[in-house]
This record gives C-alpha cells, structure tokens and sequence, in this order.
C-alpha cells in the first residue's frame, strides 16, 4: 500500500519572501489554476526570511528586524546552491556553494533553520538528519543584510538524495553521472504539461518516447544532465516512458495521476514502486507533481 503524509506547517513566521522564488522557471509547464489565498500562505511558508547568525544549528527562527538601511551589495548575487550530499548515518551532508563568507541558511516549515557559513571560498557544508518521509526546506544566503533564495525548494528523502523541486521545471536531483540515458524525475502539472530530467554521458543526444509515440529530443550539458519538455500532456494512466540516446536506453512504467492538493502542509508525500511522489505546491498557487524514479531499474 502506497504511504502517505502530509508534514505539520507553521505559516505565520514564514510571509516573507514568497515573491522571490517566482521568477526562475527554465522549461515552461502549462499554468494551471488554484490560486486560493490559503494556498499562496501555504507556498510562503516554505519561502525564507532569511536571517544573518554566526553560530550554527538548528534553533527556533526569528525574523530580522528591519533596520531601513540599504544592502552594501545591490548588485547581483548568484543564488546558493546544493552541488553534493553525503550519507552518514542517519543524516545526510549538504555541500554547496555561495557568496564568500555569506550566511548559509535551510529553512523548514515548522520554524527551525539550520544555519552555517560559507568559507572564503564559498563553500558551505551543513547537516541534515534524515526522517521517515521526504522534508522539504527553504534554501537562502545572507550577505551585508541582502538574503538571496535559491531556486527552488530543497527537499531531503528519506534514503539521504537531495532534491531541487523547481516550479514550471524538470526536477534537479543530486545523483552521480551515468554512461547510458537515466531518468532520474519527472514532473507534470494537472493539464498534463510534463518535463523529464535525468542523465547521460556529456554531450549526448538523445530521444523520449511515450507509448512508443516521440515526444522529445534533447542533448546534455557538460556535466551529462539533461531536461526534455514534453510535446504533449501526459494522460492520466500507467504510460510507458522511455529515453534512448547514445549509450543505451531505459524504459519505464508511470502510472500518471493527477497532482493531488496537499492537506495541512506545503507538499504531499506518496512512496510508490519507482520512488517518491510530491505533490506540492507551487509559487503560484499551483499544485505540481515530481515522480523520483530511485526505485526504476
């Protein structure tokens, strides 16, 4: 039987800086619907205010107070990101890069941030314990009183692999290289509009099909990762996926189901037989499913 949940969220601490994780979608999802005022609390809970501390761990957050005096660095400043993780034990090591000596902070909706500092060089390790079902986080630096979102939500399974959910885009799954076409997410929205990441060798070219139909071509990038935006909505129903390039292929099953609104929380969980499915919230008051494909072969 499919497992469930729906993780506890604290809205009022988190109104502040819903706004900014709206504007970087990469590969275009049709739009869909569900803009209720309820529902936009819910997303600007996952959305961080952000708050420069020295000392590092997990603490109750407090927002900063606003002192009117303008950020030092009005330039821009490249948001943080995660580039690696490390299973130890019953927590995973977060590696990433930021702005040099800027605080690095990961949110959660419950109100806790776990906090740290990026070195000269602008890079920054913190630790996360792992739970029973994926937790999603708020990922943000702080530099001179400017706080930088990341792009997307930053969601930790319970098996340590780390997830960048991006609204209107194919998911950015932390996982190590392959030879051959792997799959790695696919993300779809309630018209159907649906993305496939995953990787390959660099610079390949390859192709997707769905139910033997083309639907997509596309080439990695340097580092082997690629992203194919779908040619047509994927139907509610099991569909047979598969990605051929150059090195192999790799077919699946999914059984596509619309992407359900969460209950009491920014996202819902759903374990089923190729991985975890979230459906969560967007942005935009839209709801979004990413199907991780850890279990596919």
């Amino acid at each position: 039987m499919d497992k469930v949940s729906a993780p506890h969220v604290n809205t009022q601490e988190w109104a502040a800086g819903a706004s900014a994780a709206v504007g970087y979608a990469m590969i275009r999802i049709r739009k869909i619907g569900f803009k209720s005022a309820s529902a936009f609390a819910v997303i600007a809970a996952l959305a961080l205010a952000g708050c420069d501390r020295d000392e590092e761990g997990w603490r109750p957050d407090v927002a900063p107070a606003n002192t009117g005096q303008a950020a030092p660095h009005a330039g821009y400043l490249k948001p943080p990101r995660v580039l690696s993780t490390e299973r130890r034990g019953d927590a995973v090591a977060l590696s990433g890069e930021a702005a040099p000596l800027a605080s690095v902070r990961l949110g959660a909706p419950t109100g806790e941030a776990l906090l740290g500092k990026a070195d000269a060089a602008g890079r920054w390790r913190l630790v996360v314990p792992l739970a029973a079902e994926p937790r999603l986080y708020g990922l943000s630096m702080t530099l001179e009183g400017r706080t930088v979102q990341a792009q997307g939500y930053l969601m930790v399974t319970p098996s340590g692999n780390a997830v960048m959910l991006r609204a209107g885009a194919g998911a950015e799954v932390m996982a190590p290289g392959s030879a051959s076409p792997r799959m790695l997410a696919i993300d779809y929205d309630r018209s159907g509009g649906g993305v496939i990441s995953g990787v390959a060798a660099p610079g390949a070219g390859l192709g997707v099909r769905v139910d033997r139909a083309t639907r997509g071509e596309s080439k990695t990038d340097a580092a082997g990762r690629f992203t194919v935006s779908l040619s047509q909505a994927l139907e509610a129903g099991p569909r047979v996926i598969q990605v051929s390039g150059e090195g192999g292929e790799q077919q699946i099953v999914l059984e596509v189901v619309p992407p359900q609104p969460p209950s009491g929380g920014p996202a819902r969980s759903t374990l089923t037989p190729l991985g975890w499915r979230i459906d969560w919230m967007t942005p935009g008051g839209g709801v979004q499913t990413t199907q991780l494909l850890e279990g596919a072969q």
